[in-house]
Parts: C-alpha cells; structure tokens; sequence
C-alpha cells in the first residue's frame, strides 16, 4: 500500500473534533494529515455551502421515502445533525410518483469532492430492522463505473453496521461487503466513528479505530475495473425499507422491507440518525 495502514484515534462517546479545514492534525504513525473538510453542525441550520439536499427524481432498490428539502426530515439540534423520516401517506413528487414516507439526504456533490484521504463521521442511530441510514461516498460520473464506498449502512439490527464498495463488475449483489458486530453495551445506538482510509490502491474500513474491512485493487481487479481512482463526494442519507433490509428480514407486507416496529417509529418521528461531525483528512 503506497501511503500504508494507518489506525485511526480511539474517540470517546464524550469527544468532539476541533480541527477546522486547512489545519495541520497530528495523526498515528508519525504522520501528519490536513484536514480539507470538516463540519460539527454547530450553526444555526445546515451549511448549505457545504451540504446540498437531494429531491427525489431517480428512485432505486424498492426504497419507500421521497427525499425533500425540509425541516420536517432533517434539522440541526444540540450540535448534531439529525437526519428524522416522516410517515406522509399520499405525497406525491413534483414528477408524479406517489409516497407514504418523506426523508432526507444530504450530499456535497458540486460542493465538495475530494481523491484519496481518510473520511470518518461521528454518528449514533436509533433501531429498528428496516430503518436504512447510511454514511457514503460516490462518484460524480456514471453510476457504477466511478464507484460507490458505502462507509456504513445500517438496516435496523443494532448489533451491527456494514461497510462495502460498488464498482464496474461488482455493483449490486457485490461480492466486497462485510459487518462488524458491536457489544450489546456498545450497539448502534452508541456514539462510533464509521471511517475509511482510502488510497490509490486500498480501502480500508474502520469502525472506532478497529479495522473492519479491507479491500484492495488486486481484489477488485478479480471481477472488473478498479473504480476509486476519481473524485468522490460525501453523502449522508436515511432511507426506508427497500431490497437490502428485505433480504435480511423478510418482510414485504405493508411495507417492502419495513417492519412494524419501524414503521411505529416512523410514525411517531422516533427514527434518527444524530450525526456529530463530519471530516476529511488527506495525509
């Protein structure tokens, strides 16, 4: 690996990053990193310099939400991103296509990308098999040729979370996905650091420091194109239901891949994903 491993810094449930972008940060290893992007979502509304909400148009994987630019599906709190889906039976987008969910998703896409480096986020979750927040990045041109690193999905079990790629040859059912399981004390519900040090030949997958998962070119290469040599943007997204979660719980009725212990929590706007700081570090 041409920049080598590097372990990421423990955090504390009680930690919070100051660096802001341009700082030198003292890193591992003897390594230095400059920070090139940060938020800790202090203000008083989302920096829309930053962050862009995403409106539904194209819809994938049988999801149930429509994503719209509102308070309603994701706000700032207490110095936190809250990212909330809303029950909204009957909504119809702009375009014609009819929901019973409204959610949110927030990428930097036009704002910011960025090739090689460390990007982590301090997150926690609440659970229920269904639910599908996700911490990502993607590529700006065709879908999956410029590749997908999905940092961390969650689907609702709060014993684990999952990290995986998309590229040209591996996209879908890909054979580069894998879960770390949490101690029953420690669960999604908990403040982690979901993180992925990425470099020109590596991927490399850590959930609070602990190496998750590591994907290689020469891995890649087995079934297609090596797709993480291009600029990647940040996403951060709360899906509904759709063919992942359903694959794991089975559950297709009343809603496709959505439990009703999830679709309670929906319902009572009991369904979050607190986001405490995002940063990207190049080394």
């Amino acid at each position: 690996m041409r920049f080598g491993w590097i372990l990421l810094v423990l955090l504390t449930a009680d930690t919070r990053l100051t660096a802001q972008p341009g700082k030198q940060v003292k890193m591992p290893a003897g390594k230095t990193g400059k920070v090139i992007f940060y938020d800790d979502f202090n203000g008083p509304g989302l920096n829309r310099a930053k962050w862009g909400p995403v409106v539904t148009g194209l819809h994938v994987n049988d999801e149930l939400q429509a994503y719209v630019d509102s308070a309603a599906v994701f706000y700032q709190q207490g110095g936190a991103l809250v990212l909330r889906p809303a029950y909204a039976p009957g909504y119809v987008t702009a375009d014609g296509q009819h929901f019973d969910f409204v959610s949110g998703r927030l990428t930097t896409r036009g704002k910011f990308d960025f090739t090689y480096g460390r990007a982590e986020a301090r997150i926690r979750m609440d659970a229920a098999s269904g639910l599908w927040p996700a911490w990502w990045l993607l590529g700006n041109g065709e879908w999956p040729n410029t590749g997908e690193i999905d940092i961390m999905e969650f689907i609702g079990e709060k014993d684990w979370a999952s990290a995986a790629v998309h590229g040209q040859g591996y996209s879908g059912e890909t054979p580069f996905v894998n879960r770390l399981y949490f101690p029953a004390h420690d669960d999604v519900t908990h403040w982690h650091v979901y993180a992925v040090d990425w470099t020109p030949d590596s991927l490399l997958f850590s959930y609070d420091g602990k190496l998750v998962f590591r994907v290689t070119k020469s891995m890649t290469q087995h079934y297609g194109k090596w797709s993480f040599d291009t600029p990647k943007f940040l996403i951060l997204n709360y899906a509904l239901g759709g063919a992942y979660p359903e694959k794991i719980n089975n559950t297709r009725k009343p809603y496709y891949g959505l439990t009703g212990d999830a679709f309670k929590k929906v319902k009572e706007k009991s369904a979050h994903m607190y986001v405490d700081w995002v940063r990207v570090t190049q080394f």
